[in-house]
């Protein structure tokens, strides 16, 4: 099996580290065990089952490179050394996959941070650019990006190799369909050489964790600046909520994002005067043009407009409010109850009750997609044979589930393991991710 690298030989990491500090500087690594501690760790505490796992691994040292070239160039030094190697944005995954499970070097891009160039529809940024910064830097240009992910200041390289979409998927879909131009990746063959790759080929890289190539530059995507309003609006129950909330991100054109909450998980988002107490909440990033039919759905359902905004700052912050983030939200309300589940379907509009039915004290947080709504059905956490009747029950309703709570890849899997046995041959590219045989928890996906 492909991707299982064995315990790492302490002289082996020695060896590494003095190669790492005359590469970087003795500020560009560090064997601190605070640094290594941070460096071991994602955001995957969100997810009771994988908590109950922790710790998965741990760093041995950690490396800081300031540009695509001195990523390549670690890479290359483990590689030689036979150490494994993790990369690491700024570490907002929820489930494990930037956890470095056989230890070695993890590779911190975080001060790789540059805008190289923005073009005529596009831009390239080393893998450390923070997709806020990327964003802020091509406004200057009337452009912006085709999408971004909820967490903002999540970095291109993580966001490429880990996440999926975001505020933009409405109309552009998920991050590996065709937001992607070119990338720079590094593969495991000791060479340190930046590997440029476009169209098709680039996919390959995206959404595998970085396990068959670490993504060093990435260029992407861009469409001409629009001049968008937060709209805010309310509701008495979720079922009206849910209902407009696929009336809306149906309009033309199209919103950049469309969300909505159980008034439950409502009441657990930061304070705002537009999300009232006990009333469930819609929000959206609209063209100007529809705002007016926008509001007359949202009354002919007997539901309040809260709010218009305007400004970057307006549609950032409602970007941040979508997604997996008010399930977060949701759990810091009441710690270590929630678990969740990836939804997808008209079933969630359509059959609601029955849908928030398949899980103990269920409660949905609703995104329009592209074609069907997607969603985080929540509730309460009672182990995992619940969890796959959970799943199981959903199916019966026709609803799409994907069960997050693991770390393997789980996109384009027999692509990502044949391109990995060439660019990785000793499975030193973060192991133990990347296993096509791989059973379960996966039930089928929202992608």
């Amino acid at each position: 099996m492909q991707n299982t690298a064995t315990a790492v030989e302490p002289t082996a990491v020695e060896a590494l580290t003095d190669e790492l500090r005359t590469l970087l500087g003795d500020a560009g690594v560090s064997t601190d065990q605070r640094v290594r501690d941070r460096a071991s760790v994602d955001g995957s505490t969100m997810s009771p089952l994988i908590l109950e796992l922790l710790p998965l691994g741990a760093a041995d040292v950690v490396a800081f490179p300031t540009s695509a070239e001195q990523i390549a160039a670690c890479v290359a030094a483990a590689a030689r050394h036979g150490v494994p190697v993790t990369p690491r944005g700024k570490g907002t995954g929820n489930y494990g996959q930037a956890i470095p499970m056989s230890d070695g070097l993890v590779i911190d891009t975080t001060r790789a941070r540059a805008v190289v160039e923005i073009g005529d529809g596009y831009v390239t940024a080393e893998a450390g650019a923070t997709m806020v910064a990327i964003e802020s830097a091509v406004r200057d240009t009337h452009q912006e990006l085709w999408m971004y992910p909820s967490t903002a200041q999540s970095t291109l390289g993580g966001f490429l190799s880990g996440g999926s979409g975001g505020t933009g998927s409405i109309v552009h879909g998920a991050n590996s369909d065709g937001f992607v131009v070119a990338l720079d990746v590094v593969h495991a063959d000791g060479s340190g050489e930046l590997v440029h790759v476009e169209g098709e080929d680039a996919q390959a890289y995206v959404h595998n964790y970085g396990t068959a190539g670490i993504i060093a530059r990435a260029t992407v995507r861009l469409e001409p600046l629009q001049d968008w309003r937060g709209f805010y609006a309310s509701f008495e129950d979720a079922a009206t909520a849910f209902e407009t909330l696929r009336e809306i991100g149906n309009l033309e054109p199209r919103p950049r994002l469309c969300s909505a909450d159980h008034p439950t998980i409502s009441a657990a988002l930061p304070p705002d005067d537009a999300l009232p107490e006990g009333r469930a909440s819609l929000r959206a990033i609209l063209m100007p043009t529809v705002v007016t039919q926008a509001t007359a759905l949202v009354r002919a359902a007997g539901g309040t407009v809260e709010d218009l905004r305007d400004g970057p700052q307006a549609s950032m912050k409602l970007s941040v409010l979508s997604y997996n983030h008010p399930i977060e939200w949701l759990q810091k309300s009441d710690p270590g109850t929630y678990i969740h589940l990836e939804v997808s379907g008209d079933p969630l509009v359509d059959d609601l009750d029955a849908v928030q039915a398949t899980m103990t004290g269920g409660l949905l947080h609703l995104e329009a997609g592209g074609s069907r709504p997607i969603g985080m059905l929540a509730g309460v956490w009672e182990g995992p044979e619940r969890l796959d009747e959970s799943i199981a029950a959903l199916g019966a309703l026709g609803v799409g589930v994907h069960n997050p709570h693991q770390w393997n890849v789980d996109f384009e899997v027999e692509r990502t393991a044949a391109l990995a046995a060439t660019t990785d041959p000793d499975g030193l590219l973060n192991p133990g991710k990347l296993n096509p045989a791989y059973a379960g928890p996966r039930k089928g996906s929202i992608r």
